[in-house]
């Protein structure tokens, strides 16, 4: 029998269950049985996390272009064949339309819906694009002793837009997005560190200190996502962010895109420092 751990901050709601199994593949039963509908956020330390980006066949080569000119904030994971919904990668076999809690969906450009499965917003021509994203990296800082600082209500950081042009592809470009989180100034150093072994996770730290070098005017609004949580002594330290896509691709005015919902992602069997095994 699986062992079961607590659910991280915010995510006992939705009538989801009182424990999260320790497996991803288990959670992700769970996500697919409709039982599990709230955030990963914080969820399964040290396994791989990602974002979801699915395109129409004829804006892939754009993504994959946009993502490969910018990895920090878009560095590729996994991308699946036109039409099939089954990402596959070491021993992960998963279906896109159903293994991730919530999706965003997109009609020209315009938010349309939020649903908890895409089966039946699936198309013949879709592809779709998993990401790494920072949550995997925030198992090692804490095993490492460097604190993760979130509010009581969020397990996810405040995310801001910043003023910084990312390389734009085809019919994509953006601003650069940034999570940021707060760190002990005698632990920024490990931190960077730390997080730099992970380009899977964004890797190394995009700008520390002051934020306002970034465009950002104030530190305690943040764009999305919750306000952050900063102690005297605290240095706000910013890494690249999975939502950065997400601000580019409505411009494009394609027909249909799906991503993730914020917080809500994919988890694949391997940990971040194992690497996918062979399937």
């Amino acid at each position: 029998m699986t062992a079961a751990v607590r659910p991280g901050p915010g995510a006992s709601r939705d009538g989801l269950p009182e424990d999260v199994p320790a497996t991803p593949a288990a959670l992700r039963r769970l996500v697919a049985d409709g039982r599990w509908t709230g955030p990963t956020a914080g969820l399964l330390d040290g396994y791989q996390q990602a974002n979801l980006v699915i395109v129409p066949r004829d804006l892939a080569f754009d993504f994959l272009l946009y993502c490969t000119r910018n990895p920090a904030p878009c560095p590729v994971l996994a991308v699946t064949e036109p039409g099939d919904p089954v990402v596959r990668l070491g021993t992960t076999v998963a279906d896109l339309r159903t293994d991730l809690p919530r999706y965003r969906i997109w009609h020209d450009g315009e938010l349309a819906a939020e649903p908890h499965d895409i089966t039946a917003h699936w198309r013949p021509d879709a592809v779709g694009f998993l990401l790494g994203c920072s949550h995997t990296f925030e198992g090692p800082l804490r095993a490492a002793g460097v604190p993760v600082r979130y509010a009581p209500e969020s397990a996810a950081p405040p995310v801001y837009v910043t003023d910084v042009a990312t390389r734009p592809a085809g019919r994509l470009s953006g601003p650069l997005v940034v999570s940021m989180r707060a760190i002990p100034a005698r632990l920024v150093a490990r931190a960077v560190e730390i997080t730099a072994r992970y380009p899977a996770g964004h890797g190394a730290p995009v700008h520390i200190g002051d934020p306002a070098a970034l465009g950002i005017a104030d530190l305690t609004r943040p764009d999305f996502g919750p306000s952050p949580v900063v102690e005297d002594g605290d240095v706000p330290v910013f890494w690249a962010c999975g939502v950065t896509p997400q601000l580019a691709l409505p411009a494009t005015r394609a027909p249909y895109t799906i991503t993730h919902y914020p917080g809500h992602m994919f988890v694949f069997d391997h940990t971040v420092d194992a690497g996918p095994a062979p399937g």
